[in-house]
């Protein structure tokens, strides 16, 4: 095609758009929305895939009650489920002295602030736990963290932000994980810190001492297999102490095939979730049902963008047959006028697939502040997925397939027929 033909084709296109400007910019809007929800339902698959099993975790395994190990992730990493059960401190010693052991932090749960998770722990989890390599927990200007000894609570940059808590606040906690305004603790707590955001499901959580949870009203303590109540000034003997799960960090690959073996195949006292990454893999294996339907659906939706693409330039040519005819009349070729309609089409896909760059991070901005609402994970809208890249190319080629039927008709146009005025 020469430079003058492609002037020609090109005025011809902009001027056919120009003047169907209502039906074009419908025909656009459709395209959008379809190439904007196929981005998005690739990008929130890919990357929800990457956090939940390889995101800003930290550690290798957990050591909980017999039952799921899946339950374990969840509970403990994500913050999400209740406790399967707990284990008396001896466990929690034990393990801790394991040599195949290089980090283990006990965590105790079962309380909240309206929803957000209350975890105890000991200092470890902000002294010596890296939740990144090299990263560690860090409070935000003017803050510490909590003095076991006291009542004093840190907590994670999402539950600063949605409950108005700082330094210095003081609040009480509530019973349970689930929150309940009837089940309000009298034990009043001190923020001392607010971590700086991580980017994890520990922006969600409040920390405080593990012997917080050991005296909490309400509470009792069954470590010895006895109902045991801690009373104020009484140091609590550790044969009550019960946990409700262990955060460890392992010194080898080898350790966790050793303490797997040992804990899930020939114990029968405890579970050992590990790796988490692979225990995650596997419920996203289970639901992968899901993630196909929704990427089914956005095939659809495509395909249907692409008919709209076919059906708007095919309801032009009616009107416009005359002018191709005039066209080929002064000299134009059949393959001009094929070009055009193609050419016609391919514009209004590359525009919509343009504008639906623009749909899907609309999309993935509001998916994005539910995923973290709810789990602390974090979704990126500007991380780069191949989809970003050949999903616009594979949309703009489907419209100028899309263009060949009113393109093949144009092409096929009766000069001397469409040269007879119509009365």
């Amino acid at each position: 095609m020469t430079n003058s033909t492609f002037s020609v084709v090109r005025l011809l296109v902009r001027r056919s758009l120009a003047q169907h400007a209502v039906a074009t910019g419908i025909t656009i809007l459709s395209v959008a929305l379809a190439s904007g929800l196929l981005l998005s339902v690739f990008a929130i698959q890919s990357q929800a895939y990457s956090a939940f099993t390889g995101g800003p975790i930290g550690f290798d395994a957990i050591l909980g009650a017999r039952g799921s190990q899946l339950q374990l992730v969840l509970n403990c990493i994500f913050h999400l489920e209740t406790s399967p059960g707990n284990l008396p401190w001896k466990l929690f010693r034990s393990i801790k002295d394991d040599p195949r052991v290089s980090l283990a932090i006990p965590y105790a749960v079962g309380d909240n602030y309206f929803g957000f998770r209350i975890v105890g722990t000991t200092d470890e989890l902000f002294t010596r736990f890296e939740y990144q390599a090299g990263s560690k927990f860090r409070t935000r200007e003017g803050g510490h963290f909590f003095d076991s000894s006291r009542k004093e609570a840190v907590i994670g940059s999402f539950v600063a932000q949605q409950t108005g808590l700082r330094e210095g606040s003081k609040f009480s906690p509530y019973h349970g994980v689930i929150f309940d305004e009837k089940m309000l603790h009298e034990e009043q707590y001190v923020v001392t810190g607010v971590l700086e955001p991580t980017n994890s499901p520990a922006d969600r959580v409040i920390w405080i001492p593990i012997e917080g949870i050991f005296r909490m009203g309400g509470h009792v303590l069954r470590g010895s297999g006895d109902e045991f109540k801690a009373e104020a000034g009484v140091e609590i003997p550790d044969e009550h102490k019960e946990v409700s799960a262990v955060m460890l960090k392992l010194k080898s690959p080898q350790s966790g095939f050793s303490l797997d073996r040992l804990i899930n195949r020939q114990g029968k006292e405890a579970t050992l979730a590990w790796p988490i990454g692979r225990v995650m893999a596997e419920l996203f294996q289970k639901i992968g049902w899901v993630n196909r339907v929704l990427e089914l659906v956005a095939y659809l939706v495509v395909v249907v963008a692409a008919a709209s693409i076919l059906a708007s330039v095919y309801n032009t040519l009616r009107e416009r047959r005359r002018e191709f005819a005039i066209l080929r009349a002064l000299g134009a070729r059949r393959r001009v006028i094929f070009s055009v309609i193609v050419f016609e089409a391919t514009a209004i896909a590359a525009a919509g697939s343009l504008l639906g760059v623009i749909v899907y991070a609309g999309i993935l901005s509001i998916a994005s502040s539910i995923v973290r609402a709810e789990t602390g994970v974090v979704l990126n809208v500007f991380q780069y997925h191949p989809v970003l890249l050949f999903g616009p190319l594979g949309m703009t080629a489907l419209g100028a397939l899309a263009g060949l039927l009113p393109a093949w008709s144009a092409y096929r146009t009766d000069v001397s027929e469409n040269l007879v005025p119509h009365s």
